[in-house]
C-alpha cells in the first residue's frame, strides 16, 4: 500500500516537473537562508519574530518591560512637544506601574511610580537647551581659499654661440 501511495506522490512530481510548473520559482538556484549558519534550536521563533515584525523587548516579562520603560523614559520626554503630552505619558506609566503593584508577576523587579514635576522639569530643561541652540548663529563658512594659479611658461633657450 504504501509503495502505491509513494508512486502515486512520485508521478505527481514527475508530472508536474515536465509540466514546467517548477520552473521559475522564488529562490531557485540559490541557497537556503541560513545554511552555513551553526544550529540555533529556536531559529523558528526568531524567524516569527522578524517575520511578523515583533522586537525581543515584547518577549519580555511585564515587570522588565515596565523598568525598561521607566528607563527609556527620560529619553522619550526629551523628544515630546508639550508639557500636556510629558503629563499625559507619565500618568499612563504610572498607572500601569500601579497596575502591576497590585497584581506583580514574576520576575519581581521594584519598579516606583514616576514624579509627575520631575519629568516636566526634565522636558523644560531640554526644551530650553533646543531654544538655545537655534537661537546661537550658525558659525560662519570660511572663506575659500584662493588657488595659486602657475602660469607655466616656456623658458627661452639660451642664445647659442657659434
Amino acid at each position: 500500500m504504501s509503495d502505491r501511495i509513494e508512486s502515486i506522490i512520485e508521478a505527481q512530481i514527475r508530472a508536474a516537473r515536465e509540466n514546467g510548473e517548477f520552473d521559475d520559482l522564488p529562490g531557485a538556484g540559490k541557497p537556503l537562508p541560513g545554511h552555513s549558519e551553526p544550529y540555533d534550536e529556536q531559529w523558528w521563533l526568531k524567524e516569527f519574530l522578524r517575520r511578523e515584525g515583533i522586537t525581543g523587548a515584547a518577549m519580555l516579562p511585564p515587570s522588565i518591560q515596565l523598568a525598561r520603560q521607566v528607563e527609556q523614559l527620560p529619553d522619550e520626554i526629551r523628544k515630546l512637544p508639550s508639557e500636556q503630552r510629558v503629563r499625559e505619558t507619565v500618568a499612563e506609566l504610572n498607572r500601569d506601574i500601579l497596575d502591576y503593584q497590585l497584581r506583580p508577576t514574576p520576575p519581581f523587579v521594584p519598579v516606583r511610580r514616576l514624579d509627575v514635576e520631575a519629568m516636566v522639569a526634565l522636558w523644560r530643561e531640554a526644551l530650553e537647551a533646543r531654544f538655545a541652540a537655534a537661537r546661537q548663529p550658525a558659525p560662519e563658512p570660511e572663506p575659500p581659499r584662493e588657488r595659486q594659479r602657475r602660469w607655466f611658461r616656456k623658458r627661452s633657450e639660451p642664445p647659442h654661440d657659434a
